[in-house]
Protein backbone atom coordinates (compact mmCIF):
# COMPACT_ATOMS: atom_id res chain seq x y z
CA UNK A 1 0.00 0.00 0.00
CA UNK A 2 1.28 3.41 -0.88
CA UNK A 3 0.15 6.57 0.34
CA UNK A 4 -0.06 8.75 -3.15
CA UNK A 5 -2.47 5.56 -4.42
CA UNK A 6 -5.40 7.58 -2.50
CA UNK A 7 -4.58 10.74 -3.98
CA UNK A 8 -3.93 9.27 -7.66
CA UNK A 9 -7.34 7.69 -7.28
CA UNK A 10 -8.92 10.94 -6.10
CA UNK A 11 -7.37 13.19 -8.83
CA UNK A 12 -7.82 10.27 -11.31
CA UNK A 13 -11.84 9.60 -11.19
CA UNK A 14 -12.66 13.17 -9.71
CA UNK A 15 -10.31 15.70 -10.89
CA UNK A 16 -12.64 18.67 -11.11
CA UNK A 17 -14.13 17.59 -7.66
CA UNK A 18 -13.09 20.11 -5.23
CA UNK A 19 -10.35 18.88 -2.79
CA UNK A 20 -9.98 21.49 -0.58
CA UNK A 21 -11.60 24.56 1.07
CA UNK A 22 -10.06 26.98 3.57
CA UNK A 23 -10.80 30.08 4.00
CA UNK A 24 -11.19 32.02 0.53
CA UNK A 25 -9.37 29.24 -1.49
CA UNK A 26 -10.78 26.40 -3.25
CA UNK A 27 -8.60 24.02 -5.46
CA UNK A 28 -9.77 20.97 -7.49
CA UNK A 29 -8.09 17.31 -7.17
CA UNK A 30 -6.21 17.53 -10.05
CA UNK A 31 -4.60 21.18 -8.78
CA UNK A 32 -4.38 19.29 -5.59
CA UNK A 33 -2.07 16.53 -6.65
CA UNK A 34 0.01 19.14 -9.20
CA UNK A 35 1.10 21.53 -6.23
CA UNK A 36 1.92 17.97 -4.11
CA UNK A 37 4.26 17.26 -7.11
CA UNK A 38 5.63 20.25 -7.47
CA UNK A 39 6.08 21.06 -3.30
CA UNK A 40 8.08 16.64 -3.13
CA UNK A 41 10.19 18.74 -5.85
CA UNK A 42 10.80 21.74 -4.20
CA UNK A 43 11.86 19.10 -1.09
CA UNK A 44 14.46 17.03 -2.90
CA UNK A 45 16.24 20.39 -4.19
CA UNK A 46 16.69 20.97 -0.31
CA UNK A 47 18.72 18.25 -0.49
CA UNK A 48 16.67 15.80 1.48
CA UNK A 49 17.17 12.06 0.97
CA UNK A 50 14.77 8.99 1.09
CA UNK A 51 13.40 8.50 4.88
CA UNK A 52 14.14 12.09 6.08
CA UNK A 53 12.15 13.60 8.62
CA UNK A 54 10.10 16.32 7.69
CA UNK A 55 8.34 18.12 10.41
CA UNK A 56 5.17 20.70 10.65
CA UNK A 57 4.17 22.96 13.57
CA UNK A 58 1.18 24.91 11.77
CA UNK A 59 -2.71 25.22 12.45
CA UNK A 60 -4.98 23.77 10.26
CA UNK A 61 -4.59 24.68 6.65
CA UNK A 62 -5.26 23.27 2.72
CA UNK A 63 -1.42 23.43 2.76
CA UNK A 64 -0.98 21.61 6.27
CA UNK A 65 -2.68 18.50 3.77
CA UNK A 66 -0.40 19.22 0.94
CA UNK A 67 2.66 18.63 3.29
CA UNK A 68 1.40 15.34 3.78
CA UNK A 69 0.97 13.65 0.52
CA UNK A 70 4.04 15.74 -0.52
CA UNK A 71 6.56 14.63 1.97
CA UNK A 72 6.06 10.32 1.30
CA UNK A 73 5.83 11.49 -2.67
CA UNK A 74 9.29 12.80 -1.99
CA UNK A 75 10.34 9.65 -0.20
CA UNK A 76 10.77 10.69 2.96
CA UNK A 77 8.76 10.42 6.54
CA UNK A 78 6.37 12.65 8.52
CA UNK A 79 6.96 14.43 11.55
CA UNK A 80 3.71 16.42 12.72
CA UNK A 81 4.13 18.67 15.79
CA UNK A 82 2.28 18.89 18.28
CA UNK A 83 0.90 22.81 18.51
CA UNK A 84 0.38 23.31 22.28
CA UNK A 85 4.16 22.09 23.14
CA UNK A 86 6.70 24.37 24.55
CA UNK A 87 9.42 25.46 22.44
CA UNK A 88 11.73 22.85 24.52
CA UNK A 89 9.28 20.63 23.84
CA UNK A 90 8.94 20.71 20.38
CA UNK A 91 12.87 20.81 20.06
CA UNK A 92 12.74 17.66 22.06
CA UNK A 93 10.64 16.05 19.06
CA UNK A 94 12.69 17.63 16.42
CA UNK A 95 16.35 16.82 17.59
CA UNK A 96 14.75 13.12 18.93
CA UNK A 97 13.81 12.70 15.52
CA UNK A 98 16.45 13.95 13.47
CA UNK A 99 13.70 16.61 11.40
CA UNK A 100 16.06 18.03 8.58
CA UNK A 101 13.18 20.79 7.72
CA UNK A 102 10.57 22.16 9.57
CA UNK A 103 7.37 23.90 7.99
CA UNK A 104 6.00 26.69 10.55
CA UNK A 105 2.56 28.83 9.37
CA UNK A 106 2.09 32.25 10.46
CA UNK A 107 1.22 31.67 13.99
CA UNK A 108 3.99 29.17 14.83
CA UNK A 109 7.03 31.60 12.91
CA UNK A 110 7.10 34.12 16.09
CA UNK A 111 8.10 30.73 18.01
CA UNK A 112 11.23 30.81 15.91
CA UNK A 113 14.04 32.93 17.41
CA UNK A 114 13.23 30.65 20.69
CA UNK A 115 13.15 27.66 19.14
CA UNK A 116 16.00 27.38 16.73
CA UNK A 117 19.22 27.84 19.24
CA UNK A 118 17.29 24.64 20.66
CA UNK A 119 17.57 22.39 17.50
CA UNK A 120 20.21 20.24 16.68
CA UNK A 121 18.95 19.00 13.12
CA UNK A 122 16.79 21.00 11.30
CA UNK A 123 18.47 22.64 8.19
CA UNK A 124 15.58 24.70 6.83
CA UNK A 125 12.74 26.08 7.84
CA UNK A 126 9.59 26.28 5.37
CA UNK A 127 7.35 29.41 5.74
CA UNK A 128 3.80 28.35 4.76
CA UNK A 129 1.97 31.28 6.14
CA UNK A 130 0.42 34.31 4.02
CA UNK A 131 2.28 37.18 5.81
CA UNK A 132 5.58 38.44 5.36
CA UNK A 133 8.48 35.93 4.88
CA UNK A 134 10.51 35.73 7.86
CA UNK A 135 14.16 36.09 8.00
CA UNK A 136 16.24 32.87 7.04
CA UNK A 137 12.97 30.93 5.68
CA UNK A 138 12.36 29.22 2.75
CA UNK A 139 8.91 30.27 0.79
CA UNK A 140 6.66 27.50 0.65
CA UNK A 141 4.91 29.24 -2.40
CA UNK A 142 8.06 30.27 -3.83
CA UNK A 143 8.82 26.57 -3.57
CA UNK A 144 6.29 25.15 -5.44
CA UNK A 145 6.70 28.00 -7.79
CA UNK A 146 10.40 27.25 -8.79
CA UNK A 147 9.46 23.17 -9.54
CA UNK A 148 8.36 20.90 -11.86
CA UNK A 149 6.34 17.91 -10.69
CA UNK A 150 8.06 14.71 -10.14
CA UNK A 151 6.69 11.22 -9.72
CA UNK A 152 5.97 9.68 -6.54
CA UNK A 153 9.11 7.75 -4.36
CA UNK A 154 7.55 6.14 -2.00
CA UNK A 155 7.80 2.71 -2.29
CA UNK A 156 5.23 2.15 0.33
CA UNK A 157 4.52 -0.91 2.27
CA UNK A 158 6.48 -1.08 5.44
CA UNK A 159 8.93 1.89 4.55
CA UNK A 160 8.41 4.41 7.22
CA UNK A 161 5.54 6.98 6.28
CA UNK A 162 5.92 8.95 9.55
CA UNK A 163 6.65 9.69 13.16
CA UNK A 164 3.86 10.45 15.58
CA UNK A 165 4.87 11.59 19.03
CA UNK A 166 2.50 10.44 21.68
CA UNK A 167 1.48 13.64 23.87
CA UNK A 168 3.92 13.15 26.69
CA UNK A 169 1.43 13.36 29.29
CA UNK A 170 2.95 10.47 31.10
CA UNK A 171 6.29 10.77 31.09
CA UNK A 172 8.70 10.58 27.74
CA UNK A 173 6.90 11.74 24.58
CA UNK A 174 7.13 8.36 22.23
CA UNK A 175 7.98 9.05 18.52
CA UNK A 176 5.42 6.05 16.87
CA UNK A 177 6.82 4.67 13.68
CA UNK A 178 3.61 4.37 11.05
CA UNK A 179 4.40 2.83 8.01
CA UNK A 180 2.48 3.36 4.43
CA UNK A 181 1.12 -0.20 5.58
CA UNK A 182 -0.78 1.24 8.31
CA UNK A 183 -2.15 4.48 7.57
CA UNK A 184 -3.83 2.95 4.36
CA UNK A 185 -4.69 -0.22 5.80
CA UNK A 186 -6.67 2.91 8.44
CA UNK A 187 -8.29 4.37 5.67
CA UNK A 188 -9.81 1.27 4.49
CA UNK A 189 -11.69 0.14 7.38
CA UNK A 190 -12.49 4.00 8.11
CA UNK A 191 -14.25 4.90 4.51
CA UNK A 192 -16.83 2.14 5.37
CA UNK A 193 -17.55 2.89 8.86
CA UNK A 194 -18.04 6.44 7.90
CA UNK A 195 -19.48 5.74 4.51
CA UNK A 196 -17.41 8.24 2.94
CA UNK A 197 -18.21 8.64 -0.36
CA UNK A 198 -17.69 11.47 -3.58
CA UNK A 199 -20.11 13.55 -2.07
CA UNK A 200 -18.40 14.04 1.32
CA UNK A 201 -17.36 16.92 2.53
CA UNK A 202 -15.42 16.60 5.79
CA UNK A 203 -14.57 19.22 8.15
CA UNK A 204 -11.01 19.24 9.95
CA UNK A 205 -11.85 21.22 13.34
CA UNK A 206 -9.40 18.55 15.25
CA UNK A 207 -5.64 19.53 15.00
CA UNK A 208 -4.74 17.79 11.83
CA UNK A 209 -1.13 16.61 13.76
CA UNK A 210 -3.39 14.12 15.58
CA UNK A 211 -3.77 11.18 14.54
CA UNK A 212 -7.83 11.41 15.79
CA UNK A 213 -8.00 13.35 12.89
CA UNK A 214 -5.72 12.23 10.52
CA UNK A 215 -7.89 8.87 11.01
CA UNK A 216 -10.29 10.22 7.93
CA UNK A 217 -7.58 12.56 6.09
CA UNK A 218 -6.43 9.58 3.91
CA UNK A 219 -9.96 7.91 3.73
CA UNK A 220 -11.62 11.14 2.76
CA UNK A 221 -9.02 11.34 0.21
CA UNK A 222 -9.44 7.52 -0.83
CA UNK A 223 -12.92 8.50 -1.30
CA UNK A 224 -12.91 11.24 -3.65
CA UNK A 225 -14.64 13.61 -1.32
CA UNK A 226 -13.72 17.79 0.14
CA UNK A 227 -11.34 18.45 3.02
CA UNK A 228 -13.51 21.60 4.25
CA UNK A 229 -10.62 23.03 7.19
CA UNK A 230 -10.44 25.68 9.64
CA UNK A 231 -7.68 26.81 11.21
CA UNK A 232 -8.86 25.95 14.87
CA UNK A 233 -11.92 23.93 17.03
CA UNK A 234 -13.93 27.37 18.13
CA UNK A 235 -17.70 27.00 18.71
CA UNK A 236 -18.83 29.94 16.16
CA UNK A 237 -16.49 28.89 13.92
CA UNK A 238 -17.17 25.81 13.36
CA UNK A 239 -20.46 26.28 13.40
CA UNK A 240 -20.49 28.58 10.70
CA UNK A 241 -18.17 26.63 8.56
CA UNK A 242 -20.92 24.01 8.98
CA UNK A 243 -23.69 26.14 7.63
CA UNK A 244 -21.59 27.43 4.71
CA UNK A 245 -20.11 24.79 2.97
CA UNK A 246 -22.96 22.20 4.00
CA UNK A 247 -20.73 20.25 6.20
CA UNK A 248 -21.67 16.03 6.15
CA UNK A 249 -18.91 14.59 7.99
CA UNK A 250 -16.54 15.78 10.66
CA UNK A 251 -14.42 13.92 13.61
CA UNK A 252 -14.59 16.24 17.07
CA UNK A 253 -13.06 14.74 20.17
CA UNK A 254 -15.37 14.66 22.99
CA UNK A 255 -13.87 18.02 24.79
CA UNK A 256 -15.30 19.61 21.66
CA UNK A 257 -18.61 18.41 21.75
CA UNK A 258 -19.07 19.21 25.31
CA UNK A 259 -18.19 22.47 24.23
CA UNK A 260 -20.82 22.24 21.31
CA UNK A 261 -23.60 21.09 23.31
CA UNK A 262 -23.17 23.41 26.14
CA UNK A 263 -22.90 26.44 24.41
CA UNK A 264 -26.98 26.86 23.28
CA UNK A 265 -25.73 27.90 20.00
CA UNK A 266 -26.11 24.80 17.96
CA UNK A 267 -30.12 26.53 17.49
CA UNK A 268 -28.73 29.33 15.84
CA UNK A 269 -27.02 27.32 12.75
CA UNK A 270 -28.53 24.84 10.14
CA UNK A 271 -26.16 22.25 10.95
CA UNK A 272 -28.74 19.58 9.39
CA UNK A 273 -26.47 18.79 6.57
CA UNK A 274 -24.44 16.86 9.20
CA UNK A 275 -24.75 12.90 8.49
CA UNK A 276 -21.80 11.55 10.10
CA UNK A 277 -20.49 12.61 13.46
CA UNK A 278 -16.98 10.70 14.60
CA UNK A 279 -15.73 11.52 18.25
CA UNK A 280 -12.75 9.81 19.34
CA UNK A 281 -9.58 9.95 21.22
CA UNK A 282 -10.98 10.21 24.92
CA UNK A 283 -13.87 9.24 26.82
CA UNK A 284 -17.26 10.19 26.42
CA UNK A 285 -19.43 11.38 29.41
CA UNK A 286 -22.85 9.32 28.19
CA UNK A 287 -24.60 12.46 29.54
CA UNK A 288 -22.84 14.64 26.66
CA UNK A 289 -23.65 12.53 24.28
CA UNK A 290 -26.82 12.31 24.33
CA UNK A 291 -27.74 16.04 24.68
CA UNK A 292 -25.42 16.69 21.86
CA UNK A 293 -27.22 13.80 19.38
CA UNK A 294 -30.58 15.85 20.50
CA UNK A 295 -29.35 18.85 19.75
CA UNK A 296 -28.45 17.30 16.43
CA UNK A 297 -31.11 14.68 15.51
CA UNK A 298 -30.06 14.50 11.29
CA UNK A 299 -26.61 13.20 12.40
CA UNK A 300 -25.75 10.03 13.19
CA UNK A 301 -22.96 9.20 15.39
CA UNK A 302 -20.22 6.81 15.37
CA UNK A 303 -17.72 6.28 18.00
CA UNK A 304 -13.67 5.12 16.63
CA UNK A 305 -11.68 4.00 19.62
CA UNK A 306 -7.75 3.58 19.47
CA UNK A 307 -4.56 5.09 19.61
CA UNK A 308 -1.68 6.43 17.89
CA UNK A 309 -0.13 3.05 17.83
CA UNK A 310 -2.93 1.97 16.16
CA UNK A 311 -2.99 4.29 13.36
CA UNK A 312 -5.59 4.59 15.14
CA UNK A 313 -8.85 2.66 14.65
CA UNK A 314 -8.85 -0.24 17.32
CA UNK A 315 -13.02 -0.43 17.55
CA UNK A 316 -15.97 1.44 16.00
CA UNK A 317 -19.48 1.32 17.52
CA UNK A 318 -21.53 2.12 14.66
CA UNK A 319 -24.67 4.60 14.41
CA UNK A 320 -27.66 1.80 14.80
CA UNK A 321 -25.89 1.62 18.66
CA UNK A 322 -26.24 4.87 19.82
CA UNK A 323 -29.53 4.68 21.38
CA UNK A 324 -30.14 6.79 24.57
CA UNK A 325 -30.59 3.98 27.09
CA UNK A 326 -29.34 1.08 25.06
CA UNK A 327 -27.03 -1.44 26.21
CA UNK A 328 -24.32 -0.88 24.00
CA UNK A 329 -24.38 2.47 24.03
CA UNK A 330 -21.56 3.39 26.75
CA UNK A 331 -19.16 0.26 24.88
CA UNK A 332 -16.57 1.71 22.19
CA UNK A 333 -17.79 -0.50 19.79
CA UNK A 334 -16.61 -3.92 18.18
CA UNK A 335 -13.19 -4.42 16.89
CA UNK A 336 -12.43 -3.02 13.49
CA UNK A 337 -12.53 -4.67 10.01
CA UNK A 338 -8.99 -6.38 10.04
CA UNK A 339 -8.37 -5.79 13.35
CA UNK A 340 -8.47 -8.00 16.29
CA UNK A 341 -9.15 -7.43 19.70
CA UNK A 342 -8.73 -9.34 22.84
CA UNK A 343 -9.13 -8.96 26.77
CA UNK A 344 -5.60 -9.96 28.28
CA UNK A 345 -4.73 -10.54 31.95
CA UNK A 346 -1.00 -9.69 33.67
CA UNK A 347 0.49 -13.08 31.43
CA UNK A 348 -1.32 -11.91 27.89
CA UNK A 349 -4.15 -15.01 28.36
CA UNK A 350 -7.36 -14.17 27.43
CA UNK A 351 -9.67 -13.61 30.03
CA UNK A 352 -13.20 -14.48 29.93
CA UNK A 353 -16.29 -12.27 28.43
CA UNK A 354 -17.11 -9.91 31.43
CA UNK A 355 -13.91 -9.83 33.17
CA UNK A 356 -11.35 -6.72 33.06
CA UNK A 357 -8.21 -6.95 31.56
CA UNK A 358 -6.12 -5.10 29.38
CA UNK A 359 -7.29 -4.00 25.87
CA UNK A 360 -4.89 -5.48 23.24
CA UNK A 361 -5.20 -5.64 19.49
CA UNK A 362 -3.37 -6.87 16.67
CA UNK A 363 -3.42 -6.33 13.04
CA UNK A 364 -2.35 -4.28 9.65
CA UNK A 365 -2.51 -1.23 11.72
CA UNK A 366 -0.10 -1.42 14.31
CA UNK A 367 2.36 0.58 14.36
CA UNK A 368 6.24 -1.12 13.56
CA UNK A 369 7.27 0.39 17.01
CA UNK A 370 9.41 3.32 18.80
CA UNK A 371 11.74 5.36 16.74
CA UNK A 372 15.01 5.05 18.94
CA UNK A 373 13.22 2.98 22.00
CA UNK A 374 13.71 -0.99 21.23
CA UNK A 375 12.74 -1.84 25.09
CA UNK A 376 9.72 0.07 25.09
CA UNK A 377 8.89 -1.14 21.72
CA UNK A 378 9.10 -4.98 22.85
CA UNK A 379 6.97 -4.00 25.59
CA UNK A 380 4.10 -2.72 24.03
CA UNK A 381 3.83 -4.99 21.17
CA UNK A 382 5.09 -8.48 23.30
CA UNK A 383 3.86 -11.86 22.00
CA UNK A 384 2.74 -10.32 19.05
CA UNK A 385 -0.44 -7.77 20.65
CA UNK A 386 -0.12 -3.95 21.20
CA UNK A 387 -0.87 -3.42 24.80
CA UNK A 388 -3.25 -0.16 24.50
CA UNK A 389 -2.94 0.39 28.64
CA UNK A 390 -6.19 0.44 28.54
CA UNK A 391 -8.38 -1.48 30.92
CA UNK A 392 -11.96 -2.77 29.34
CA UNK A 393 -14.15 -5.90 29.32
CA UNK A 394 -15.96 -7.68 26.10
CA UNK A 395 -19.40 -8.53 26.12
CA UNK A 396 -21.06 -11.53 24.55
CA UNK A 397 -21.41 -10.09 21.52
CA UNK A 398 -17.93 -8.96 21.22
CA UNK A 399 -18.53 -5.13 22.17
CA UNK A 400 -15.32 -3.37 23.91
CA UNK A 401 -16.22 -1.59 26.98
CA UNK A 402 -13.79 1.05 28.67
CA UNK A 403 -13.40 0.91 32.15
CA UNK A 404 -10.47 3.19 32.57
CA UNK A 405 -6.75 4.25 31.16
CA UNK A 406 -4.61 1.50 33.79
CA UNK A 407 -2.54 4.46 35.29
CA UNK A 408 -5.98 6.50 35.86
CA UNK A 409 -7.53 3.83 37.95
CA UNK A 410 -7.75 4.42 41.82
CA UNK A 411 -7.23 2.02 44.37
CA UNK A 412 -8.65 3.07 47.81
CA UNK A 413 -8.75 0.81 50.58
CA UNK A 414 -8.32 -1.80 48.24
CA UNK A 415 -11.10 -1.50 45.94
CA UNK A 416 -10.45 -0.73 42.15
CA UNK A 417 -12.53 2.63 41.06
CA UNK A 418 -12.86 3.76 37.23
CA UNK A 419 -12.46 7.20 37.39
CA UNK A 420 -14.22 7.20 33.76
CA UNK A 421 -17.44 5.64 35.96
CA UNK A 422 -17.36 8.46 38.44
CA UNK A 423 -16.76 11.23 35.79
CA UNK A 424 -20.15 9.86 33.76
CA UNK A 425 -22.02 10.68 37.21
CA UNK A 426 -20.15 13.71 37.73
CA UNK A 427 -21.31 15.11 34.04
CA UNK A 428 -24.48 14.00 34.22
CA UNK A 429 -25.60 17.07 36.61
CA UNK A 430 -27.02 20.07 34.25
CA UNK A 431 -24.86 22.12 35.99
CA UNK A 432 -21.54 20.79 35.07
CA UNK A 433 -19.32 22.17 32.38
CA UNK A 434 -16.08 20.38 32.51
CA UNK A 435 -14.49 17.36 35.25
CA UNK A 436 -11.85 15.15 35.62
CA UNK A 437 -11.37 12.53 38.49
CA UNK A 438 -7.92 11.71 40.13
CA UNK A 439 -6.95 9.96 42.74
CA UNK A 440 -5.07 11.65 45.37
CA UNK A 441 -2.66 10.09 48.59
CA UNK A 442 -4.51 9.39 51.71
CA UNK A 443 -2.57 7.54 54.71
CA UNK A 444 -5.72 5.22 55.82
CA UNK A 445 -6.42 4.55 52.38
CA UNK A 446 -3.79 4.74 49.86
CA UNK A 447 -5.72 7.00 47.49
CA UNK A 448 -9.23 8.87 47.78
CA UNK A 449 -11.51 10.22 45.09
CA UNK A 450 -10.66 13.71 44.50
CA UNK A 451 -12.72 15.74 41.90
CA UNK A 452 -12.46 19.17 39.76
CA UNK A 453 -14.91 20.59 38.63
CA UNK A 454 -16.11 23.57 36.37
CA UNK A 455 -19.74 24.82 36.16
CA UNK A 456 -21.76 25.85 33.53
CA UNK A 457 -22.17 29.72 33.48
CA UNK A 458 -24.77 31.23 35.33
CA UNK A 459 -24.92 28.12 37.10
CA UNK A 460 -24.00 27.51 41.05
CA UNK A 461 -23.48 23.83 43.27
CA UNK A 462 -22.49 23.15 46.17
CA UNK A 463 -20.07 19.98 47.40
CA UNK A 464 -23.05 18.13 49.06
CA UNK A 465 -25.44 18.64 46.70
CA UNK A 466 -23.34 17.31 43.83
CA UNK A 467 -22.66 14.34 46.06
CA UNK A 468 -26.18 13.26 46.42
CA UNK A 469 -26.26 13.55 42.57
CA UNK A 470 -23.70 10.84 42.31
CA UNK A 471 -24.91 9.01 45.28
CA UNK A 472 -28.09 7.97 43.18
CA UNK A 473 -25.91 6.70 40.40
CA UNK A 474 -22.70 5.09 41.69
CA UNK A 475 -22.06 3.31 44.63
CA UNK A 476 -20.81 4.95 47.56
CA UNK A 477 -17.25 3.95 47.48
CA UNK A 478 -16.74 5.58 44.46
CA UNK A 479 -18.32 8.89 45.43
CA UNK A 480 -15.55 11.82 45.46
CA UNK A 481 -14.29 12.23 49.48
CA UNK A 482 -13.16 15.62 47.98
CA UNK A 483 -14.34 18.65 45.14
CA UNK A 484 -12.53 21.49 43.83
CA UNK A 485 -14.69 24.11 41.79
CA UNK A 486 -12.33 26.18 39.44
CA UNK A 487 -13.53 28.99 36.95
CA UNK A 488 -11.32 28.37 34.24
CA UNK A 489 -11.05 25.92 32.26
CA UNK A 490 -9.03 22.50 32.63
CA UNK A 491 -5.75 21.72 30.97
CA UNK A 492 -6.13 19.91 27.97
CA UNK A 493 -3.45 18.56 25.27
CA UNK A 494 -3.40 18.98 21.40
CA UNK A 495 -5.42 16.15 20.56
CA UNK A 496 -8.18 17.59 23.22
CA UNK A 497 -7.55 15.38 26.25
CA UNK A 498 -7.86 16.81 29.57
CA UNK A 499 -3.84 16.90 31.21
CA UNK A 500 -4.63 14.51 34.52
CA UNK A 501 -1.07 14.26 35.26
CA UNK A 502 -1.51 18.33 35.34
CA UNK A 503 -4.31 18.29 37.96
CA UNK A 504 -2.85 15.15 39.65
CA UNK A 505 0.18 16.80 40.06
CA UNK A 506 0.01 19.42 43.63
CA UNK A 507 -1.40 16.57 45.48
CA UNK A 508 2.01 14.21 44.72
CA UNK A 509 4.93 16.50 44.80
CA UNK A 510 5.79 15.44 48.21
CA UNK A 511 5.63 12.02 47.89
CA UNK A 512 8.10 9.59 45.99
CA UNK A 513 6.12 7.92 43.69
CA UNK A 514 2.87 8.43 41.92
CA UNK A 515 0.98 5.86 44.13
CA UNK A 516 0.16 5.35 47.94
Amino acid sequence: MIISQTLRRAAQQHPNGTATIYKNRKQSWREFEGRVARLAAGLLSLGIERGTRIAILSLNSDRYLEYFYAVPWAGAALNPVNIRLAPPEIAFTLNDSGSSILFVDDTFSAMLPKLRPLLDSVEHVVFMGDGELPEGCVSYEALIDASKPIQDLSKGGKELAGLFYTGGTTGRSKGVMLSHDNLVFNALNVVPEMSYGPDTIYMHAGPMFHLADMASTLAVTLAGGTHGIVPRFEVGDVLGFIEREKVTHTLLVPTMINLLASSGKIKDFDVNSVKRMLYGASPMPEAVLISAMEQMPHALFAQGYGQTEASPIITALAPEFHVPGGDKLRSAGRAALGVEVAILDKNDVELPRGEVGEICARGGNVMLGYWGMEQASAETLRNGWLHTGDLGYMDEDGFVFIVDRSKDMIISGGENIFSVEVEGAIYSHPAVQECAVVGIPHDEWGETVHAIVVLCEGHTLKEDELLVHCRERIAGYKLPRSVEFRSEPLPISGAGKILKNELRAPHWRQKERGVN
